[in-house]
């Protein structure tokens, strides 16, 4: 079987690369192909824990799952995670390399490119196809300069390129175009194709647009994705508000704030799937509302998401919660904001000081430069001590009396976490706690809710995965693709 590359870029944000690419990886893993998912750049605070013990994006976590394969540094080599508007930490092959601004990264991009490269070159080595994924828009004037995520990449290695654009947010056409306008007359030749991605409606009333733009652009359409509600695929940054399922017959009321620098938000998203489960994210502005349970999620800056909970009054609905008989529960950054104090000695997310915590956990966290990653496995400390898997991901290193009752017992021997003497908080740095259907029923019974159905993640996940490949494959054209596929 002859190798082979495809790379897919975007009008935009959230066009569809990640989708595309985890859908195409399903396919060519059933037709029996050894294909891997390769992002170059990557800026998210959504990762996952890899097999090689590093870090990557949670959506080529997701595709390496479409593909077959545990996660691995190399599909993602360069990891950018925003810890304020203007600076990022830098993850390459799966390890913090620095903490940049913008201005500086631009410079450092040449050390980043090298890390890609061989990321690339052992891939291409080891699979038959490899299927990438660029990042935002290769359109953009201001990035382009030693542009390693999109077509800097794509011109570097020689690689294909599809384009991706969203038809639901509107504008579809303006977007295609304008876009291939934007590019090199080198980088519209690589350019074999564009994909219109999330369409509603009758097709039969998009034809003649489909043919103004292949004669506009000469280049084919090569398909016409369907909208598909209710998909629960890892988002890689945007959270994902929308409920899943209806959610008339739910039993508890669960509410998590959407502080600005939020990570693994996916770690809810088995609250959102189920179906006796009323979930729903609270954003800036909205009073915290009554709930049986909060949960705190992640966060890459710890110190500044917990004052912006006080200037959003969450501190004070937490306590009113928790007088009323309420549960908390605490996951990575949330579970140190539950604790006394929150100190940064080395300034490693921002400012050097301590920060006061919740104060309902009797534990205090000291943010230390080596970070902490593996995957784990386990028993909650709850009742019939279910089963738990999920991952590590922080800077922190906690300490306290609080730490006598701990949350998990890890199959490594350690434990992990806190649960408070009154039995309201629960706090743990495992990401993934809600993914296992035990840990999940074992959770809900302990914030309230009596003979809960059983809902497994993964499962749906794995379906969601194959319904959604099952739809590419029909919406493609595979005559017009063969070419840059394995033959």
């Amino acid at each position: 079987m002859l190798r082979s590359a495809l790379m897919v870029q975007g009008t935009t944000s959230d066009a569809g690369k990640s989708t595309l690419v985890a859908a195409l990886c399903r396919i060519l893993k059933r037709r029996g192909v050894r294909v891997a998912p390769f992002k170059p750049q990557n800026m998210a605070l959504n990762s996952a824990v890899t097999v090689d013990g590093g870090e990557i994006g949670r959506a080529q976590a997701l595709q390496a799952l479409a593909c077959g394969l545990a996660p691995h540094t190399d599909f993602n080599p360069v990891l950018l995670k925003p810890t304020t508007d203007k600076k990022a930490q830098v993850v390459i092959h799966g390890k913090v390399a620095a903490d940049l601004n913008a201005r500086d990264y631009q410079e450092y991009k040449p050390r980043a490119m090298k890390a890609v490269l061989e990321s690339w070159e052992r891939l291409m080595a080891g699979y038959d196809c490899v299927l990438v994924e660029g990042a935002g828009s290769p359109a953009e004037i201001n990035l382009r300069a030693r542009d390693i995520a999109n077509m800097g990449f794509a011109e570097a290695v020689d690689c294909p390129v599809i384009i991706v654009a969203d038809i639901d947010r509107g504008g579809v056409f303006a977007h295609l175009v304008g876009t291939l306008e934007l590019l090199s007359p080198s980088e519209q030749n690589r350019v074999v194709g564009f994909v219109i991605n999330r369409f509603r409606g009758d097709i039969s009333l998009l034809e003649s647009g489909l043919t103004w733009l292949e004669e506009r652009t000469g280049k084919p359409v090569l398909g016409v994705l369907p909208y598909l509600h209710g998909l629960m695929l890892d988002a890689e940054d945007a959270i994902a508000t929308s409920a899943i399922g209806d959610k008339r017959g739910a039993k508890l009321k669960v509410v998590a704030p959407a502080y600005p620098r939020t990570s693994n938000h996916n770690d809810l998203d088995p609250l959102r799937l189920h179906p006796e489960v009323d979930f729903r994210w609270v954003g800036p502005g909205e009073a915290p509302p009554a709930a049986d349970l909060i949960v705190l999620p992640g966060s890459k800056a710890v110190r500044a998401d917990i004052d912006w909970l006080r200037t959003q009054g969450w501190d004070r609905a937490i306590r009113k919660h928790l007088r009323y008989g309420g549960k908390v529960i605490g996951l990575c950054g949330g579970y140190q904001m539950l604790g006394r104090t929150i100190h940064d000695p080395l300034g490693l997310e921002g400012g050097a000081g301590s920060t006061p915590g919740l104060a309902v956990l009797d534990v205090e966290t000291t943010l230390e430069s080596e970070k902490q990653l593996r995957n784990v496995s386990g028993r909650l400390a709850l009742p019939g001590n279910p089963a738990m898997t999920g991952y590590e991901i922080h800077l922190g290193v906690t300490r306290g009396a609080g730490l006598a009752a701990a949350a998990v017992e890890l199959a490594d021997g350690r434990q992990d976490g806190a649960i408070s003497d009154d039995g309201q908080v629960l706090g743990t740095y495992c990401h993934g706690v809600f993914d296992h259907p035990e840990a999940l029923g074992a959770l809900l019974a302990w914030a309230g809710m009596t003979e809960s159905q059983s809902v497994d993640f993964a499962a749906r996940r794995e379906a969601d995965l194959d319904r959604l490949a099952d739809s590419v494959e029909a919406a493609l054209d595979w005559s017009k693709l063969a070419p840059w596929l394995p033959r």
